[in-house]
């Protein structure tokens, strides 16, 4: 089907049901290519587009693009992350006040001819506590419902600063145990990653109110299902509603079998206006692109043309593995970076290389695509201050890049550089010389330089079958403090870094990935 779209020099053509073959065939006659969740963009598709400029998901997810494939060919690909906000916020609020009220359980009784008035007894949410878990775009629109609701709002997340949401009245704690342990209702709204999977589980429910109820609208797998239904049966906690689960559909899943929980099938963007919102959003942004007046919500924005991205690629990869590195030391809510190039790199357009920085930084505790696009804005949405400092003189090194974090909790600190071949390495973590390959599986240990102490590290990655690639150490002083870097082969379990960081001389335990 043909359409204008109101751009008389745009023309769009409508396929719906297209097969991966039909796509194949006719996608040489496109600049432009929006796609709902049921189209794959593929390498395949991709390789046979010659005009194509832009993809446009029109929803959050991107799975069904190869962003890899696209970028090679110079090709932006777009989301439309805004548009389900509203949608799934009102949902948050709706199981919120179905769980109160036992809204479905009364339901059924009803249709069943019952009239159980007390059986249903509910509670009023206004004057209760609600604790938010992750303060992006939709945690902020729940806590501004609940506001309307009379209820005390508590949030909880490290990369947001109290300023930043001061118009909010949202009262920021300093760590999840405080909000578990204070909350009358708790809601998650953050990423599914390996740092949060299960990020509830047996010891956060024991922390929690007796009679807490929670509601789940982000990702299934945050929170552990089997300690959810512990805590259900035992009367931890009252009620839960779900509207995401590890599985989906969840099949065979016993918490469906109880009466305090409330399901729903991933119902959070499924609204009429939900639905036409992205719709209208990837249009606009579309031909914005295809214009060239505006690029929005792009996950793989090309630098300065092919040219000085070949020239930087070596840097680009650099600086994200050193942010990477950083947030996974970080304790404590980042203030401000500081970020500075020394050497025949300063010399660059060093804007892609801090952003870079901050792809790695920010990507692994969002619930929200980070790119070079849009790193910089979601930073100053949280309150991060970005410092960047350029030097002609680089030292020992004929190009360095030292970046530091700091936060409520002290400084952690990382240089790297571009050896040979364009390989990155990193050669100081907190001051100490490290030189090390940011690849893989990463044992960082923090200490005392005391004889012996490699020797009994050794000793309990190989009693436990754990190999070691490289090693480095470093330390500032004789006797003084030291740091352990250990490439290994597999991710050393939480027991045996547990077994690690109980060592007489041994501070601090980091298992970093790559």
């Amino acid at each position: 089907m043909q359409n204008n779209p109101g751009n008389a020099d745009i023309q769009t053509t409508i396929r719906l049901n297209i097969t991966p073959e039909e796509l194949k065939k006719e996608i040489r006659k496109y600049d432009g290519l929006i796609i709902r969740s049921s189209t794959k963009s593929t390498s395949e598709i991709i390789e046979k587009a010659t005009k194509l400029r832009a993809i446009c998901r029109a929803g959050v997810g991107i799975d069904n693009v190869d962003v890899s494939a696209a970028t090679k060919k110079g090709i932006i690909v777009m989301n439309t992350p805004g548009g389900n906000t509203t949608s799934t916020a009102e949902h948050t609020i709706t199981l919120l006040l179905a769980l109160s009220r036992n809204i479905p359980q009364a339901c059924n009784s009803v249709r069943e001819g019952k009239w159980e008035r007390k059986k249903f007894m509910g509670i009023q949410v206004s004057g209760k506590i609600l604790g938010i878990i992750g303060l992006g775009k939709i945690g902020k629109e729940v806590a501004r419902r609940a506001t309307a609701l009379e209820m005390r709002v508590l949030g909880y997340d490290p990369f947001i600063s109290s300023e930043t949401i001061s118009k909010l009245n949202i009262h920021l704690v300093k760590n999840l145990d405080e909000l578990l342990k204070q909350s009358d209702y708790i809601t998650l709204h953050i990423p599914l990653r390996n740092d949060t999977k299960n990020i509830i589980s047996n010891r956060e429910f024991a922390l929690m109110k007796d009679g807490v109820r929670i509601i789940n609208c982000a990702r299934g797998g945050i929170i552990s299902e089997d300690a959810l239904y512990d805590a259900l049966v035992s009367g931890k906690v009252a009620g839960a509603a779900m509207d995401v689960f590890e599985k989906e559909p969840p099949e065979n899943n016993k918490l469906l079998e109880l009466d305090n929980v409330i399901p729903t099938p991933h119902l959070g963007s499924l609204t009429d206006e939900a639905q036409y919102a992205v719709a209208r959003d990837a249009a606009e942004q579309m031909v914005d692109a295809l214009k060239d007046t505006n690029i929005r919500n792009a996950v793989n924005m090309p630098v300065q043309g092919p040219e000085e991205l070949q020239q930087l690629k070596p840097y680009i990869t650099l600086t994200e593995k050193m942010g990477t590195l950083l947030i996974q030391l970080v304790r404590g809510r980042i203030k401000s970076i500081d970020v500075q190039y020394s050497g025949e790199v300063s010399k660059n357009n060093v804007r892609p290389l801090t952003d870079s920085l901050l792809v790695g930084l920010l990507r692994h505790v969002l619930d929200e695509d980070v790119n070079i696009i849009n790193a910089r804005i979601l930073a100053d949405e949280r309150g991060i201050k970005i410092n960047e400092i350029i030097s002609s003189a680089a030292e020992d090194y004929t190009n360095l890049i030292f970046a530091k974090t700091n936060t409520d909790n002290g400084e952690n600190s990382v240089s790297g550089t571009i050896f040979k071949n364009n390989e990155p390495k990193i050669e100081t973590i907190n001051d100490y010389r490290v030189d090390m390959d940011p690849i893989g599986h990463v044992l960082i240990l923090v200490g005392q330089d005391k004889p012996g102490l490699i020797g009994r590290v050794g000793k309990i990655l190989g009693d436990n079958k754990i190999n070691i690639g490289h090693m480095t150490f470093g330390r500032k002083e004789s006797g003084g403090g030291a740091m352990i870097v250990i490439n290994v082969d597999a991710l050393v379990p939480q027991e045996i870094l547990s077994s690690i960081e109980n060592l007489k001389s041994i501070k601090a335990a980091y298992m970093l990935k790559f």
